[in-house]
């Protein structure tokens, strides 16, 4: 098991993809792609006349993690990069959580915290 869990990428049509030996290597690589797509974030609203969306409403990029397991992965959590900059932590697949982020926590600090906890919680 030298490379648990799974980082999977998305920006537009690119999909990038790594395997790191802790989730912690796992985050860190996260935090370092979603840094340098953040100055490419910034989208405008989008008026459909029917509809509008905001560039908050918008997910620019979308960054997971999952593992350990290739088939059955105990953790499925990951990070959305917005069209107004901002960046959210979430866990789970179809059932997303939303994770706080704490007084001067970042979302990938707060993603670390949520599944520390997960993972000392787990059997």
């Amino acid at each position: 098991m030298a490379h648990a869990y799974k980082l999977t990428i998305r920006h537009g049509p690119r999909v990038l993809r790594s395997r790191h030996p802790c989730v912690n290597e796992a985050i860190s690589a996260l935090e370092g792609e979603l840094t340098a797509l953040t100055a490419v974030a910034r989208r405008p609203r989008i008026d459909l006349k029917v509809r509008q969306f905001e560039p908050v409403a918008q997910i620019v990029a979308r960054g997971e993690i999952s593992g350990p397991g290739r088939f059955f992965p105990t953790i499925r959590a990951g990070v959305d990069l917005r069209g107004d900059g901002s960046i959210e932590a979430y866990v789970g697949r179809m059932n997303r959580r939303l994770v706080l982020e704490g007084p001067g926590e970042s979302a990938y600090a707060a993603l670390a915290r949520e599944l520390s906890q997960s993972e000392s919680a787990a059997p």
